[in-house]
């Protein structure tokens, strides 16, 4: 990943950002599923339809987008986000980061491709973040990232974070927990069960055990962790967003997983953020 976060968060799930070697035509991103596990209505700005276009509300969301022949730049994120000054001064600082990476990269790429005679193909970075949750003490929010630097086709990742309304600080949905793998213990199973009868449905038939390499379950707090609430008041549920590769090959794309917030997750919380989560009913 180009950066994650001003806040170090760790995704990758955004993680596995395997962008190409051989030249070609860039395609249309592969479709993904919905970043958001319980995604509460937010209003977001539209995104222009003109090449070097902007827009920022104050006090709400933003969208910035930017064609030309180096690069493809989007970045957006919503009105709830933007109504809380220290996370908007953040997401503005993320995007003006994930732009002047992009730039850097693209002129290196367009240097090179002259200098090599090979056609080049415009980079890009594409990200927009969504309410996962809304609730009285916390917005949970999640983003999902496109990003292509010239190889046979782009990647889609993705990253996630937490605002705390009472300390006014950005966390990382893992931090609330005593450790990643008390958290990969407590829902492990559920997880493993999930995504394969994902991948089931997706491959039209059983799992083929002797592709070992898309067939055998993932660590779930290797991808990137988002919480969601169907009460509005309490986390009761955990997604985990899974990029291209990671489960299965690439045209799959991307898959979501949800489980529930059970005893053992509860158990795995910290102390000072039990309050915040209930088990599901």
């Amino acid at each position: 990943m180009m950066r994650f976060g001003a806040w170090c968060l760790a995704s990758a799930a955004s993680a596995a950002l395997l962008l190409g070697g051989c030249q070609s035509e860039k395609p249309a991103p592969a479709a993904s599923e919905t970043a958001a596990d319980t995604v509460d209505t937010a209003s977001e700005t539209a995104t222009e339809p003109a090449a070097d276009a902007s827009e920022v509300a104050v006090g709400g969301g933003r969208t910035e987008k930017v064609e030309n022949d180096t690069y493809e730049f989007s970045y957006a994120y919503p009105d709830a986000a933007g109504a809380i000054p220290g996370l908007k001064a953040n997401l503005d600082k993320q995007l003006e980061t994930s732009r002047a990476d992009l730039i850097s990269g693209a002129k290196e790429g367009q240097a090179e491709s002259k200098e090599n005679d090979y056609p080049y193909h415009a980079y890009s970075y594409g990200e927009e973040w969504k309410v996962v949750t809304d609730l009285p003490n916390w917005l949970s929010l999640s983003s999902e990232i496109y990003t292509y630097s010239g190889g046979a086709h782009g990647m889609t990742m993705f990253d996630a974070l937490l605002w705390d309304r009472h300390a006014e600080a950005a966390r990382k949905p893992i931090d609330l927990f005593t450790s990643k793998e008390a958290l990969s213990k407590a829902i492990r199973t559920a997880f493993c069960t999930a995504l394969d009868k994902e991948r089931v449905k997706r491959r039209g038939g059983p799992i083929d055990k002797s592709d070992e390499m898309f067939s055998e379950c993932i660590d779930p707090v290797e991808q990137v962790v988002i919480l969601g609430s169907t009460n509005r008041q309490t986390f009761d549920r955990i997604g985990l967003l899974v990029p291209p590769y990671n489960a299965g090959p690439y045209a799959e794309g991307s898959y979501e997983v949800t489980v529930p917030v059970t005893g053992a997750v509860m158990a795995a919380l910290k102390p000072q953020y039990r309050s915040s989560f209930s088990v599901a009913r």
